[in-house]
């Protein structure tokens, strides 16, 4: 599947990059090896990670990775339903302004059609008066 990238949206290394601890002694020593292994394409620093049996690091972490993505994705998702609201209103308001126009103009029309017609109608009635007035 082919799915285009998107750079506002961070990945999960450079998240962890600025929300990771410093490291245990004992992960010191094998984070080097770790980080050659999975150094992104950038050359950008891998975090380093809790020790495996520190549950409460692991806890830590994961609810601030877990708060930093939200809120990242709460940011993008504003600005997205931002877009398409503005989005939707101008198609709305173009819709409604057009159906609007069309309202008035036929009124319009209308309205003075009938203030023609009878005004019309009131100067034949004066020049039927008047000729009848003559005889």
């Amino acid at each position: 599947m082919n799915q285009a990238f998107d750079a506002s949206i961070p990945v999960l290394t450079e998240i962890m990059r600025d929300e990771a601890p410093a490291p245990a002694p004992a992960a010191r020593s094998a984070a080097p090896a770790a980080a050659a292994a999975t150094a992104p394409a950038n050359d950008a620093p891998t975090p380093a990670l809790p020790a495996l049996d520190d549950a409460e690091a692991w806890d830590a972490l994961e609810r601030r990775l877990s708060e930093r993505v939200l809120q990242q994705l709460s940011n993008r998702v504003d600005f997205v339903l931002e877009q398409r609201i503005k989005d939707n209103i101008h198609e709305v308001l173009n819709h409604a302004l057009h159906a609007l126009t069309v309202e008035i103009r036929d009124g319009l029309h209308n309205t003075i059609g009938k203030i023609v017609s009878r005004a019309v109608q009131q100067e034949i009635i004066h020049l039927q008066a008047n000729s009848t007035r003559r005889k």
